[in-house]
């Protein structure tokens, strides 16, 4: 369960650091997750902002998670 847990929270994390990447210069077109959701149009800065930090909170908990297991 942790390595999910840290697998899933990496991958959001550069998803929405991509995102902002792609928001602020252009770059990364391919890996831009948040924009090709028609429904954030217009918010895809802060939704790239919030799914960078969801990943951030996931891989915190999943070094929780393991810690107490131990």
């Amino acid at each position: 369960m942790k390595k999910f847990l840290e697998t899933a929270g990496f991958l959001l994390f550069v998803w929405g650091a991509a995102g902002v990447i792609h928001e602020l210069t252009g770059w990364f077109k391919l890996w831009g997750v948040v924009r090709r959701l028609g429904f954030l149009d217009g918010y895809e800065l802060y939704a790239s902002i919030a799914l960078g930090v969801l990943g951030v909170v996931v891989m915190v908990a999943a070094d929780r998670l393991g810690r107490q297991s131990r």
